[in-house]
């Protein structure tokens, strides 16, 4: 038998002074009613209740007891309204953590989109090339590239990611501009030590797969760095597509064999739990999805 019920039948009972009327109230036959404050009586070890055919009297003890679970039951129900209220109307604040490279003016304008929808919702958004541990650490949802989820990791893939191997023209004067993936062994290489740490690479393009022995002269796990030291020259490099939009369009920087390597990785959001997702998380999650937001 359930406890909590047993409780609320309790105070039904005691409100209203009638078990029939208690019955009514709470959907299930007086007979029904009489087991729970039997139980709760028993389990208790005291008398809560004086009734007879006539009427429904708290003991001493009874009243002391409802005096006392009264407030405790209310504020249950409080907290469940709240609580219920959570997965309806997206509000509260949403903790994110994403890569380094998506702090920039299109994820912004993304993040202002979603706000305009959804004022009740505060954003917490944390930057970082690492994999965050969410429940350890408090995360509503990761963003994270990857070629595929380990089996325990609860995600949603949101798009194919398309990632650009770039260099200045600087430096692909100094060393020839590559026309095939063969030019590109032994090329300087900016290492994103999370991705291609050894500065090796797997890439395809037309029939063409080749995996290519870069020379790597500097590793670094965030790509803000990669970014500016691939600007300075130091290297060719593999960065997001969204990161190198300005540098792209003003030839800062130049793709190397554009149209021809395919390099679209898989953007999941992953989150703790597929189950009793909050509205901040589902909303933001089906924003993200929807359009193509991302490309």
């Amino acid at each position: 038998m359930d406890s909590l019920f047993s409780l609320k039948t309790f105070l039904a009972v005691a409100e209203l002074r009638s078990f029939s009327t208690a019955a009514r109230r709470l959907e299930i036959s007086p007979a029904m009613v009489s087991k729970h404050i039997m139980r709760l009586e028993k389990r208790l070890g005291s008398r809560l209740l004086n009734r007879n055919s006539r009427n429904v009297s708290l003991t001493e003890a009874g009243q002391r007891y409802f005096d006392r679970v009264r407030p405790l039951l209310e504020g249950l129900e409080e907290i469940e309204t709240e609580l219920g209220a959570t997965t309806q109307t997206p509000r509260g604040t949403l903790r994110l953590s994403a890569p380094i490279w998506m702090a920039n003016a299109r994820f912004a304008g993304i993040l202002s989109a979603y706000r305009h929808l959804y004022p009740e919702v505060k954003l917490d958004i944390e930057l970082n090339g690492r994999l965050v541990d969410l429940v350890e650490e408090g995360y509503d949802l990761a963003i994270r590239v990857a070629r595929a989820l380990e089996k325990d990791v609860v995600g949603r893939k949101l798009i194919d990611m398309r990632f650009v191997l770039v260099a200045t023209r600087a430096l692909l004067e100094r060393i020839s501009v590559p026309t095939s993936l063969a030019d590109l062994d032994g090329a300087p290489f900016l290492s994103y030590t999370p991705v291609m740490p050894t500065g090796q690479l797997k890439l395809q393009t037309g029939g063409e797969e080749r995996i290519i022995r870069f020379e790597p002269v500097m590793r670094s796990a965030n790509e803000t760095l990669i970014h500016a030291a691939c600007l300075e020259g130091m290297g060719i490099t593999i960065l997001p597509r969204w990161q190198l939009d300005e540098d792209l369009k003003t030839g800062n920087l130049v793709e190397i064999l554009p149209g021809d390597v395919d390099l679209a990785v898989p953007l999941y959001a992953i989150y703790p739990n597929r189950a009793y997702l909050s509205a901040k998380v589902r909303t933001f999650l089906d924003f993200l999805a929807a359009e193509n937001r991302l490309r």
